[in-house]
């Protein structure tokens, strides 16, 4: 993702050198109407405001809990809680002297423990004011965290200033995964992507099960092999947001391009999704490259389209029976909102749901099924609903 900086306040064009693509935009999304409209006649669809008597600021991600709490992670380094009929939002944790907050860095995810109705045991993932990127664990009860409960379970140095990944979710094999890009800057100057000894540029896959430290699943796929134990997959630029199909949990990881491409992929254990040799499904250090020992993405799309994809949820709600198995996610600057699903013969159809002007930082997904997106400069949330 490329996070717009909040200091600005005008619109600047995206600046393509060869250095990056850097975006400079408004500290306001573009919109707040819900008044999207779908122009795939068969799944009619739109976005109605929900939780609009709450103001968060600059909000990245947004999760519920079993019990129907709400947590929404602010980018500066607050979460906020509540549940849907509150009148009014409880602040969860503030760690704002902890995180660096500009850009791409600041508080980027957190994920509750899978027990975490009885242990009250969450991570958070966070880039601290020495350009380090910290996973750690933290303690709470009654819905509020012991910002002295901290405990540092996995730090990575981060090179330059973007490309900090951010996401960590439990899989329904109950390990922490962790999303961390290249390292930053344009091309992957250090090949991260393409490097099994290096953490960035990868998924992670670590087990923090009874332990404040963590250890490694016996079969993460680099295990005894050459390459670090802790890798998943790998060939990943910037894994802004991916999550967990609810029914067939499969992973679906939205990776944000260089110059050209933006993809959304299926990860498979040990897989190499090609960075820096491969932008999207096609060459990038190359001008004739082989992609037989890659991964290709589910799907790419040009940046005629939009410049940073945000990846989000495979729709398992009852309210929206058109949408049932598809695949949403979005553009962070174009606003775009697209369906991707499978056909029988395994291919993929891509469609244009919503074509919004919002800048989207995230999708969420409640115990039902139901989706949502989030407005990062607005501070305003979605649902995802069915057009009457």
């Amino acid at each position: 993702m490329k996070i717009k900086h909040p200091q600005y306040f005008l619109i600047f064009s995206i600046l393509f050198t060869s250095m990056a693509l850097l975006t400079l935009t408004a500290c306001f999304d573009k919109s707040t109407s819900s008044t999207t409209t779908n122009n795939d006649q068969t799944i009619q669809i739109s976005l109605e405001p929900i939780f609009s008597n709450f103001e968060f600021n600059n909000p990245l991600a947004m999760y519920q809990s079993k019990t129907g709490q709400w947590f929404v992670v602010e980018q500066a380094g607050i979460i906020k809680t509540f549940k849907s009929n509150d009148t009014a939002t409880t602040t969860f944790l503030d760690i704002r002297d902890k995180v660096k907050f500009d850009g791409e860095m600041g508080l980027l995810g957190m994920a509750l423990h899978p027990d975490f109705e009885n242990n009250g045991i969450f991570f958070a993932s966070y880039t601290g004011n020495d350009d380090v990127s910290y996973i750690s664990r933290f303690e709470s009860n009654n819905f509020i965290a012991h910002a002295q409960s901290e405990s540092s379970i996995l730090s990575v140095l981060q090179p330059y200033s973007n490309h900090n990944g951010g996401q960590i979710s439990f899989g329904p094999d109950g390990y922490l995964y962790i999303g961390l890009g290249d390292g930053g800057l344009s091309g992957d100057p250090h090949d991260n992507g393409q490097k099994l000894d290096s953490l960035l540029g990868a998924l992670l896959r670590i087990d923090i099960n009874n332990t404040n430290t963590y250890n490694i699943p016996a079969d993460n796929p680099f295990v005894n092999k050459p390459g670090r134990d802790e890798v998943y997959a790998y060939g990943l630029r910037n894994p802004w947001r991916w999550s967990f199909d609810k029914l067939t949990n499969d992973l679906w990881l939205a990776d944000v391009g260089q110059n050209e491409r933006e993809e959304v992929n299926l990860i498979q254990k040990g897989g190499n999704y090609g960075w820096n040799i491969m932008e999207g499904k096609q060459c990038y250090l190359e001008v004739n490259c082989s992609n037989a020992e890659y991964i290709m993405p589910i799907h790419d799309y040009s940046h005629a389209e939009g410049q940073s994809v945000t990846g989000g949820y495979v729709y398992r709600g009852t309210g929206i029976s058109d949408l049932m198995g598809t695949y949403l996610y979005a553009d962070f600057i174009s606003g775009k909102i697209w369906g991707l699903s499978k056909n029988i013969d395994d291919t993929y159809t891509n469609k244009l749901l919503i074509n919004s002007s919002l800048y989207i930082s995230s999708f969420a997904e409640d115990q039902a099924g139901n989706l949502y997106v989030i407005g990062h400069q607005s501070g305003k949330i979605f649902v995802i609903s069915e057009k009457p």
